[in-house]
């Protein structure tokens, strides 16, 4: 996808890292105030931030105290000398906000998944230069965190930061959201320019891991940080679990290991240089092996079309797993990296076998008894589909058939519907 977002480099206001801390809720004054004066005493932390407008998955939780929360957020401003950044949802929301002085926006993820609810807020923020900070959509759909960004720059907004807050899954795993690093570094290849930040609190879900996934987004060069810290976590009314106090949050900070982009050192980039032309050779290494198994797939493929055998096999699937992972394993290779990298080796090979099947349509043609005639040839080809599964059913000429199972390359049966749903009556063999 080629880049048609105009940005400026907005992370260049704030001091790199940009941290971005505050409650997860403003609830009330005091626990907005507190918390602001303990966080303004922490180097680094250069917005003040908290939700007044909840959207929750059921009405009855605590959903945010609204725009009374603003004048909240106002008193932090000129207290603090902190910037205040709180999320919006709507037109309405960015209203209120402008009026207020909110100095950043930012739309959550349940919003960014609603392109309609994005273009309101992209119309309501025209001719307004704010920054405005997106939040990756709940599922891993790229598209719809391009398009939200795509949809803030044509009207006319380029002081824009991406959130990496991870993606929601029905898979077991140790986080509340999987980071699935991959999508946001997706993202700065498509956007260079654009600054992304990561959002380990909705990651993990819980404290415990929270300063693992801080540590891993300053490992990739991510250009800040947007943690939720309350004055008491533990009586938040809204996700207590996944908040820092601010003396955690300061502690954390101070372990965390920053990484430049680049060195100066010339023998640093020599070296590296010289692994990096290593990595070429085996990448290529990779490439010419894929090509060689496609080859290879392409002949199973054949023999697959000869005795009608469809492409995927799920014992055949299993196995392969089974043994890749094992073997990666021995090797010191993550069990999840193998596992994904031949989930897509196997499903390209099984796409070029059903692509061989489709050149091969037309080779059977339907041979139907008639009444007046001993056999009649129409000129119907069967679906792809017929190389994938038996029995294979289809309608033709307002009769229902059936090929009930494959007996080899020229011998298959064909049977007629005589009544439904199972008297069938044989007609002929098809020839291939």
């Amino acid at each position: 996808m080629t880049s048609t977002v105009s940005l400026k480099r907005s992370i260049n206001e704030f001091k790199r890292p940009l941290i971005i801390a505050g409650p997860c809720s403003a609830e009330s004054r005091e626990q907005v105030l507190s918390t602001a004066q303990e966080l303004k005493g922490i180097e680094g932390v250069q917005i003040f931030r908290a939700g007044l407008w909840k959207p929750r998955t059921r009405p009855e939780t605590f959903e945010g105290v609204g725009e009374k929360g603003l004048a909240w957020l106002k008193e932090v401003k000129s207290e603090t000398g902190l910037k205040v950044g709180t999320e919006v949802a709507n037109s309405q929301h960015v209203e209120l906000c402008l009026k207020s002085g909110i100095d950043v926006l930012w739309i959550g993820a349940r919003t960014t998944t609603n392109p309609f609810a994005v273009q309101e807020i992209a119309d309501s923020l025209k001719g307004v230069d704010i920054p405005v900070l997106i939040k990756n959509p709940i599922n891993a759909d790229i598209s719809l965190w391009i398009g939200a960004i795509e949809r803030m720059n044509k009207a006319g907004l380029n002081n824009l930061m991406a959130i990496h807050r991870g993606f929601s899954s029905s898979l077991d795993s140790k986080y509340r959201n999987r980071p699935l690093w991959k999508i946001p570094i997706e993202l700065k290849h498509h956007y260079p320019e654009l600054p992304i930040i990561c959002d380990p609190s909705h990651i993990c879900g819980q404290r415990s891991t929270i300063e693992d996934v801080c540590q891993k987004a300053m490992d990739i060069h991510m250009d800040g940080l947007m943690i939720e810290t309350h004055i008491r976590p533990d009586k938040a009314l809204s996700d207590a679990k996944q908040q820092l106090t601010p003396g955690q949050l300061f502690s954390l900070l101070q372990r965390l290991s920053y990484k430049n982009e680049s060195s100066y050192d010339v023998n640093f980039e020599r070296t590296l240089e010289i692994l990096r032309d290593k990595i070429d050779i085996i990448d290529l290494d990779i490439i010419e092996a894929l090509a060689q198994r496609m080859e290879v797939v392409e002949e199973i493929a054949k023999i697959k079309h000869e005795k009608n055998v469809s492409a995927f096999q799920q014992k055949r699937m299993d196995e392969i797993l089974k043994q890749r992972v094992e073997k990666g394993v021995q090797f010191g290779l993550m069990k999840d990296y193998i596992q994904e990298l031949f989930n897509l080796v196997h499903a390209e090979s099984v796409k070029k076998q059903t692509d061989f099947f489709k050149t091969k349509k037309g080779s059977i043609s339907v041979i139907e008894i008639d009444d007046n005639d001993k056999q009649k040839i129409y000129e119907k080809v069967i679906d792809e589909t017929f190389h994938m599964s038996f029995p294979f059913v289809f309608m033709y000429k307002h009769n229902l058939y059936m090929v009930p199972e494959t007996a080899g390359a020229n011998s298959i049966r064909l049977y007629k519907c005589i009544k439904f749903p199972n008297k069938w009556k044989y007609c002929y063999d098809l020839i291939s």
